[in-house]
């Protein structure tokens, strides 16, 4: 199954020529998440034809318009193209009584559910679950309420040994083997064991989107051992009392940050337009973390079973 991020935009505040706004596409399967929303986001999905009325899921970090200012316009093509699945947002206090205005206003009553989750941003908390995934927010340091959000895939089943299984063995015993439950007689014998007829099952993976934030090593715990960890990294660390002032980070503490919570990769997005050439700032986290990667436009990382 997928486990795909295609990067949308990686500016910060002020967009640059080749730089759009934050923006990111997680596909799990073939389900899309939409994470974060800048302007010219539905511009970039047709640029890299990602289809967006299959994003079921939009989780928008916090109120500065370079996350979410694209959402309007995004919602509203969806609608004047007959969408009729429902869609969800997932955002701070705020998003959902700003984007009922602007509807409002427009005259624009949508033909699709359009389903509000407002979210405590000083937690860690589970916001989202369905069979295969869960999905956490992540508490994060900025001027403003935000969060960044951790996408878990759940236990997987366990593959069947066709070789090893017994003879007429039921449709629900088989389910029940691989999700690793014994299969017993009535006085709680067991009669076959999952350990023997089953494989290890492909493992689980994961995805931590850390948005605007102070260097914030309290988050290490929420964030440990991912498959991905997504960093802002605004300024290079010879600015980095200029990050703090601006509740953001360096290049530098974003690989500190991977490099205590032993991430497998680190991706660096949120670049201050100052920076023409983005090479020194992944020269810099490299230093301290040496799988990192620049998350720009374009993109894609994936993440193997």
């Amino acid at each position: 199954m997928d486990f795909e991020l295609r990067i949308l935009g990686s500016s910060s505040a002020t967009p640059s020529a080749n730089r759009h706004h934050t923006a990111q596409v997680l596909t799990i399967g073939n389900q899309h998440h939409l994470i974060d929303c800048g302007e010219g986001t539905q511009m970039q999905l047709m640029l890299y034809k990602i289809k967006h009325q299959r994003i079921s899921n939009i989780y928008i970090s916090h109120m500065h318009g370079d996350h979410y200012f694209g959402l309007a316009g995004l919602i509203s093509t969806m609608h004047l193209q007959g969408r009729q699945a429902p869609l969800h947002l997932f955002g701070p206090p705020g998003l959902a009584e700003i984007l009922t205005l602007q509807l409002k206003y427009s005259g624009t009553n949508l033909v699709y559910p359009l389903i509000f989750h407002e979210l405590d941003t000083n937690c860690h908390k589970r916001i989202f679950e369905d069979k295969q995934l869960s999905v956490y927010t992540i508490p994060m340091e900025h001027r403003i309420p935000c969060c960044g959000f951790l996408f878990k895939e759940k236990v997987k089943p366990r593959p069947l040994l066709k070789e090893k299984l017994p003879p007429h063995l039921s449709p629900p015993q088989l389910v029940r083997l691989k999700w690793a439950e014994d299969i017993k007689d009535e006085k709680g014998n067991v009669l076959v064991s999952y350990k023997d007829v089953t494989g290890e099952p492909k493992r689980s993976r994961s995805y931590a989107y850390c948005a605007d934030s102070r260097y914030k090593p309290d988050i290490i715990p929420i964030v440990r051992q991912v498959d991905m960890l997504y960093h802002e990294a605004t300024f290079l660390d010879d600015l980095r009392d200029r990050a703090t002032y601006t509740f953001h980070s360096t290049a530098l503490q974003a690989a500190e940050l991977a490099s205590q919570a032993a991430a497998k990769k680190l991706l660096l997005g949120h670049f201050s337009v100052r920076y023409k050439d983005l090479t020194p700032l992944l020269e810099e986290a490299r230093q301290v973390f040496p799988n990192a990667e620049l998350a720009v436009e374009g993109s894609v990382f994936y993440v193997e079973e």
